[in-house]
């Protein structure tokens, strides 16, 4: 076998429109078990609309995915949670009218009723939700808020979580935060697939990457190898490359 024939996720000929405009061209890559996958690319480039196609909140025009052997295209964003995809969209998105113990508890609604296991792992991640489980989401810091989000994907006990622009407006000190705890997450069993602004954060973090351009695939390899690459240095990591 093939390490792609034994990945987690699996996206094949992936087409996606928004009315006549083709938002991704074919678009095909994996992520295997126990791996982190970054997708890079411009504003628009279809990053955003990959992952959510992943998670089910746009249905594909044509091509297929994969989750574990099984075809999920078209199957409904809460049923998807179910098999254990978890998607934490960027914005974060918290319930900011509600405690972060209630938020907590939103990401456990699956099994209607909090284990104590999960919640004492993820407050065991993210220490300083601990100190405000009685406070209301709303009143969180940026970087709170961030910790939240994931958080609460984490009480669905995911095996795959998508995590799109976790470093988007936080303090260098905080994304430091973020990555480290996103890499923890990752050992202990959780496949990620990474939407990332910081091009260099997520390539040092991620065993593999894709680029994407206009909806279509113009760049893979390990995150080492395309931290290397000339036009991934110019394109995305803002270095001017001496001839």
């Amino acid at each position: 076998m093939t390490v792609t024939d034994q990945a987690l996720l699996r996206v094949q000929d992936l087409e996606v429109r928004y009315g006549g405009i083709r938002a991704l061209k074919g678009v095909s890559f994996h992520v295997g078990s126990g791996e982190i996958v970054a997708l890079l690319g411009a504003n628009g480039a279809g990053k955003t609309t990959t992952q959510k196609t992943v998670s089910g909140m746009l249905r594909p025009s044509s091509g297929s995915i994969s989750f574990k052997g099984q075809r999920i295209d078209g199957i409904p964003a809460h049923h998807l949670i179910n098999l254990g995809i978890c998607h934490v969209p960027e914005g974060r998105h918290v319930f900011s009218r509600m405690t972060v113990a209630e938020n907590l508890e939103m990401g456990a609604f699956r099994f209607r009723k909090v284990d104590p296991d999960d919640l004492d792992h993820v407050l065991e991640l993210f220490p300083r939700l601990r100190e405000r489980l009685a406070q209301v989401a709303g009143t969180l810091s940026g970087g709170e808020q961030q910790m939240l989000a994931i958080g609460r994907a984490m009480m669905g006990r995911p095996r795959l979580l998508l995590l799109d622009e976790p470093s988007m407006g936080l303090a260098p000190m905080v994304v430091s935060q973020i990555f480290d705890i996103i890499r923890q997450i990752n050992k202990d069993g959780v496949s990620v697939l990474l939407v990332e602004q910081n091009a260099v954060q997520a390539l040092r973090l991620a065993d593999r990457g894709y680029v994407l351009e206009t909806g279509e695939i113009a760049l893979e390899g390990t995150g080492a190898d395309l931290l290397t690459d000339d036009r991934v240095r110019v394109a995305y990591l803002g270095e001017e490359i001496l001839s």
